[in-house]
Formats: C-alpha cells, structure tokens, sequence
C-alpha cells in the first residue's frame, strides 16, 4: 500500500510537471519511467477541442502494447481529470496508457462519444512511432458509460459517418477489452423492466433512441471480435449485473476468448480493496493469456 501510495504521490507530481511532454524520470525505482503528454488535442469539433493525456514508456525495446481508458459518468457528468488511480495498475506493469477525453460535458451525447473514442484510437494508431505504440495491441477499457464505448468500439460498432470527424486511413483495430461494469445495452436501461433515468439523457432530441440503442450494441457479435474481459459487481444498482452476464454468455458461444469476474455483492464500483486487486490481478493474466505482454 505504502509503495503504490507513493509511486501515485511521483505520479501527480510528474503530471504537473511535464504537461508539454517532458521526460518523468526516477520517480520509482519499481517502475520504468515515462514521457507524460498532457492535454494532446485529437479531435476538434467546432470550438471543442478532445484531449488525451498520453503515459509512454521511454526508451522501451520496441513498440509496447497500449491501453486507452474512458472514463464513466452521465453526459453531464465526468471527466479525464482525476482518473490516474484507475489506469495506475497498467502502468505500474509498464503499460503505456492514454487517458481520453471523449466528450463535451452535456452537449456530447452516445453517437458522438463513441466517435470521439474511436477517433482517439485512430490518432494513436497515426501517431504510434512517436509514442511508441504496439497498434497490434491496442486495449480499450473504461468504467461505467466508457465502459460501453470501450465494448462498443473494440466490438466493431461502426455508425455511418463515424471517422468525419477525423478523417484518415486507419481502422481502429482492437487485441482486447476490458470491461468494468458498462452498460453496453443501451436499450436494456431505456425501456423494460431495467429501464434506468439516466439513460434517457443519452439520446435527448433523438428522433429514434432505441433504433440508435440497438445500432449501437455489440450484439449480435461482429465476426473478429478481440478477447474480452468483465469486471461487474453482481449487485450493481446502476448498470445490470445482467448486461455483463449476457454479453459473456454471446462471446462463449461464438467461441472467443473471456472472462467474466464476478465481484460478490459488489455494487457500481468502489470495490473493496482485496476484491479490486483480484479484480486487477485476473485483467492482467487475462491479457498476458491473450498475446498482450509487456517487454
């Protein structure tokens, strides 16, 4: 505990730090250093500017595989500030990780941040030499509503339209995902016995909001969809339990590799401790099961 208290203590400091890209070096001597690139612009949308904060190894042997994380929250409601202690595991193993920011707090709705996200993915992928970036092993992940964009781009949902914001040749193409408690099934919370209030808020002035519900799920499964990884506590009053049982249920069946953890009585995070390190400890079996090493 004393140790990962103070490699996020060095951490903080360094971001500080190194907003224009600075090297942070000896900050831990369990961990290799990393060049941290705060606020990197890689989208535009008007007078909205998405910005990624981007964790790379310095000097690593080669290309390194890469996580990006989404964080969760309504549209109103979250940001990519303050989410280093949910991707520290990552980087702690010697990850490079970038933090997005998909959306413009109450006018970005659920089409628009899942481009958002895949044109982050689509940045990275343009940008790998200079970052580092393995785009052969390329991991989406996120809690909650960036959970949902990270299942829905690394699953293939592709809206018409999708890359206008950013054009460019590359597909986003993804090894794996790792899924904490997302909910993935929009129309499952919009109507029915599910049905949530904040769902709602996602699709405001939608002329159809479950046909763009069911356009927007991963299910029925894409051909080639990456290994997944769940993590959902099994009494989330938030998002169902049952989203994550459901999508491991299709994957099994389609023969694709996952795995679903199960946090007993867990509700929407806020995991205890010894629960939240298994939770970490079976994400990074899971990956290293798949190909998805760290050199």
């Amino acid at each position: 505990m004393k140790r990962r208290l103070a490699i996020l203590v060095a951490l903080v400091t360094c971001i500080f730090a190194s907003t224009k890209g600075t090297v942070a070096q000896e900050y831990s001597r369990s961990m290799p250093p990393f060049r941290i690139s705060s606020n990197v612009t890689y989208v535009k949308n008007g007078s909205w500017e998405g910005k990624i904060d981007v964790y790379s190894r310095v000097n690593p042997p080669g290309p390194e595989p890469t996580l990006f994380w989404m964080h969760g929250g309504s549209p109103a409601v979250g940001s990519k500030d303050g989410q280093l202690t949910s991707f520290l595991p990552y980087l702690e193993l010697g990850w490079n990780v970038i933090n997005i920011e998909p959306r413009q707090l109450g006018v970005t709705m659920a089409p628009a941040t899942l481009q958002n996200s895949l044109c982050a993915v689509r940045w990275a992928m343009h940008n790998a030499a200079r970052y580092n970036i393995d785009v052969n092993k390329l991991v989406l992940s996120g809690a909650s509503s960036g959970s949902w964009f990270a299942v829905a781009g690394g699953l293939g949902v592709r809206l018409d339209g999708w890359s206008d914001a950013c054009p460019g040749p590359e597909e986003p193409k993804v090894a794996a995902v790792v899924n904490w408690y997302g909910n993935w099934d929009l129309a499952d919370i919009l109507q029915g016995p599910n049905t949530k209030d904040y769902a709602a808020d996602w699709v405001k002035g939608v002329p159809n909001p479950m046909e763009l519900a069911r356009l927007m799920s991963p299910l029925p499964l894409r051909p080639g969809v990456p290994p997944v990884i769940s993590i959902h506590g099994d009494a989330d009053p938030t998002v169902p339990y049952t989203q994550s049982v459901r999508l491991h249920e299709a994957l099994q069946k389609a023969g694709v590799p996952q795995k679903l953890v199960t946090i007993p009585g867990g509700k929407h995070g806020g995991f205890p401790r010894e629960e939240n390190e298994r939770a970490y400890k079976e994400v990074d079996a899971f990956l290293k099961a798949n190909g998805l090493t760290v050199r």
